[in-house]
């Protein structure tokens, strides 16, 4: 194992495992093929652990709707009575996995397998299920079972057998990321350029595996009408990227950032599987017609592993289109910039194979440093969907939140506990 003299070695060795990664997307299965623990009557969830019991009622509803979908129960009541009494439930990032939203993921769920070609880990996360009446914003009637039914025997079928085609056995994720952060993605709120690169890079394949007519017809229609597709993909690359970076047990990168709708938590690099809790900071929301602060859930979701990686609100000036959603004062190119720009001073470096042209070339950033974080007061901006704090209704906004400080607080002084002065750069 490689010994660093500081902290900042530790990190820069970190932040080039993170800038060498090349992540790929290498099949999709039911994840209890891939993930052993799911044979039985586990459900993971998004967020550090909790209770069923604890969970927001969009989240208990995806756990009653998997429930209903592996046969576990024949009705509500009787799922929501094996979800109190008969379940497990453990966080995706126990798991290797990540999940948006409510994150809920059950065994016969299909889910994208994503491999880390440069260390050989593997990440898993279930596919996007399109907008509106879906799982993961706690819908759980026949036609969400139906559309999950299809999504494992038909696309995640043709997927499967398309992305073997591809000349190393899987879809390349880094030229979609870097061609999408220089066409406006955020990779969080506006994933359309990383969604419509993929689909082109899929279709010529899907034609070619054999899937009967009709189901090739449904597949591209969703494919191609399903502008968020690559949301979870982009969360799985930078699970298995981090996970890789994390094996460096040493820095104080932030490895994780997550939450359940009750806390937000952190993973750093120096602490290994450590949860650092704190309470969810309040959301700022644009909202559809109709909703308003009422009606939100709080925040919940693994998909914070985006801003982890270097996406999502770190990247706002490369997403100016964004900030009509999400931004701050007028709304426009200069608080984009302003907001890269105060994100940068919190991170290790950057990355120099995904620029950004309109931020004068300079690259993603790389490595949340949590000394940085407690040093200028500056959190990790988050941008995020914002989903209704009753089960069934679905997305109501749009909206930021920044991370709990008081995470970055508590690994800080666990770091300085466990390394005394290595704290200091």
């Amino acid at each position: 194992m490689t010994t660093f003299r500081t902290l900042d070695q530790a990190n820069e060795a970190i932040a080039q495992k993170i800038i060498d990664a090349q992540p790929r997307l290498v099949d999709v299965v039911p994840a209890r093929t891939v993930i052993a623990a799911l044979e039985g009557k586990l459900i993971l969830h998004a967020g550090p652990p909790i209770a069923f019991a604890d969970m927001p009622e969009p989240v208990q509803g995806a756990a009653i709707g998997a429930a209903l979908f592996e046969g576990w129960a024949r009705d509500e009541a009787e799922a929501r009575r094996v979800c109190e009494e008969e379940v497990q439930f453990a966080p995706n990032h126990h798991y290797q996995a990540v999940g948006a939203m409510g994150g809920i993921l059950t065994g016969s769920l299909p889910v994208f397998v994503v491999e880390n070609a440069t260390e050989g880990n593997r990440a898993y996360t279930t596919m996007h299920e399109g907008e509106g009446k879906v799982l993961r914003f706690g819908v759980y009637d026949e036609a969400v079972g139906e559309h999950l039914r299809w999504m494992r025997d038909v696309l995640g079928v043709g997927l499967s057998r398309a992305v073997k085609l591809f000349p190393d056995g899987g879809l390349p994720i880094n030229p979609i990321l870097a061609q999408a952060v220089a066409m406006g993605d955020d990779f969080h709120v506006r994933i359309n350029a990383a969604s419509s690169l993929m689909f082109r890079d899929l279709a010529p394949k899907l034609a070619r595996v054999g899937l009967p007519q009709e189901a090739l017809e449904e597949v591209l229609d969703f494919l191609s009408g399903n502008v968020n597709f690559f949301l979870t993909l982009g969360m799985a690359a930078g699970k298995a990227v981090l996970d890789a970076a994390a094996t460096i047990q040493d820095g104080s990168v932030v490895t994780c950032m997550t939450r359940n709708g009750r806390e937000f938590a952190i993973r750093v690099s120096g602490l290994g599987d450590r949860w650092f809790t704190g309470p969810e900071e309040p959301l700022e929301t644009l909202y559809f017609p109709g909703f308003s602060d009422a009606d939100a859930c709080p925040d919940t979701g693994d998909s914070a592993i985006v801003e982890a990686y270097g996406f999502g609100g770190l990247v706002a000036v490369a997403a100016p289109a964004v900030q009509q959603l999400v931004g701050t004062g007028g709304g426009g190119f200069a608080d984009a910039l302003a907001t890269s720009e105060e994100q940068a001073e919190i991170v290790v470096t950057s990355n120099p194979n995904m620029p950004i042209p309109n931020w004068d070339f300079r690259g993603v950033p790389v490595g949340i440093d949590i000394r940085k974080v407690v040093e200028t007061g500056i959190a990790p901006l988050i941008t995020t969907a914002v989903m209704h704090k009753k089960a069934g209704i679905g997305q109501v906004g749009v909206g930021k939140v920044r991370a709990a400080m008081s995470c970055f607080t508590a690994a800080l002084e666990a770091l300085a506990e466990a390394h005394g002065t290595a704290t200091q750069a």
